[in-house]
């Protein structure tokens, strides 16, 4: 392990570069979120030796809709919860309005009221309007526990990192695995992290892409399922790693379907079933939560006509059953990849969470 507790160097890969492909629908570009066009992300990590044994281990993610004045110009969004124990913030007032005017900001459970403050001071020098000449502004903050190997009690994300992480973001080719807020995470017993897929489909004349981003930090070793590949008896118990609290994992998912944000809500909670495929079953003390939102239609802070006019996605079973089926296949593989791409590394107090092992799990690519 180096100073920063990682594992010497190592080449990690994405599912699909370890051969396995998931569902029938192809992948944009990136084969993350970023495929959906004006979508940026941005991700800042910190993993450094501290005294007294321990390590911060933890970062920033965001998510932003568009590289416009997100604040001015609002995107339809909707919020699930597919099991509660969690810290969201925003969440009431965009199931509210179905309206998302921040960048969604991920991170660690005790630096979300830095998190949040950093979102608020970046949307206050774009907007000189806000909480003077009109209303406040309705940021949104996610968040999983990474207290096995960060030390969460230092508070070591302050506003002025998630100011740099909103400003960096770009659209290309997101970094999966140990970075942003995945940097401390861990998954069924594995080091877990940031994970991103995305699925493409026609529909008649148009094409549409489903992106989803999450930071998973959910169940146990016995619960992983891996089908794609050996038994996964292989896997359970070789390592001594403790398994910790139940953890959580924060979904993101985007589309440029022109959907309502009634539609996003019915899509958000698909994302339950591409997580259950990989083995979660929503434990107690788990926090499953899903943010969603579409790029198709944008909504002006100050409208200048007294009704919006929009068209939106029929709602035959066809069509949206489709982008159901993407989503679910985004999710299960944005999963796998923030596993497939995690390193090992050391946290405080001694503790190791080893990356899965790609030795053992009957993987015939060339690069393995």
């Amino acid at each position: 392990m180096d100073d920063e507790g990682r594992a010497p160097l190592e080449t990690r890969y994405r599912l699909r570069e370890l051969g396995v492909n998931i569902g029938k629908f192809e992948t944009g570009k990136w084969n993350g979120i970023t495929d959906v066009e004006g979508v940026l992300v941005g991700q800042l990590t910190l993993s450094y030796e501290l005294s007294g044994g321990k390590f911060a281990q933890t970062g920033v993610t965001a998510i932003l809709p568009h590289p416009g004045n997100i604040f001015q110009e609002k995107v339809l969004g909707s919020y699930y919860v597919i099991n509660g124990f969690g810290k969201t913030v925003g969440s009431v007032q965009l199931q509210e309005l179905g309206l998302i005017e921040s960048p969604i900001v991920l991170t660690n459970t005790l630096s979300v009221p830095a998190a949040a403050e950093g979102t608020i001071r970046y949307l206050l020098e774009q907007n000189k309007d806000i909480g003077d000449t009109t209303g406040t502004v309705n940021v949104i903050v996610g968040e999983c526990n990474d207290g096995y190997l960060n030390d969460i009690r230092g508070l070591h994300v302050k506003p002025e990192d998630v100011y740099k992480t909103i400003q960096s973001a770009k659209s290309e080719m997101i970094e999966e695995g140990c970075v942003g807020a995945g940097t401390g995470m861990s998954c069924f017993g594995y080091k877990g992290g940031v994970g991103t897929s995305s699925r493409k489909a026609s529909f008649h004349s148009e094409s549409y892409t489903v992106g989803a981003l999450v930071v998973s930090n959910f169940g146990k070793r016995e619960d992983f399922h891996f089908p794609y590949c050996i038994p996964t008896a292989v896997l359970i118990g070789e390592q001594n790693d403790e398994n910790g609290p139940d953890g959580s994992i924060m979904i993101v998912i985007a589309t440029d379907a022109p959907v309502s944000e009634r539609q996003l809500h019915r899509i958000a909670k698909r994302a339950a079933f591409g997580l259950a495929r990989t083995g979660s079953y929503a434990a107690h003390g788990s926090g499953d939560i899903v943010i969603s939102f579409s790029t198709a239609h944008r909504f002006p802070h100050y409208p200048t006509a007294l009704t919006n006019t929009c068209s939106y996605l029929v709602e035959s079973g066809e069509y949206i059953s489709r982008l159901f089926e993407m989503t679910v296949e985004a999710v299960e593989e944005a999963i796998w990849n923030s596993l497939c791409k995690a390193t090992t590394i050391r946290g405080q107090y001694g503790r190791i969470r080893h990356a899965i092992p790609y030795e053992n799990m009957g993987f015939t690519s060339k690069e393995i």
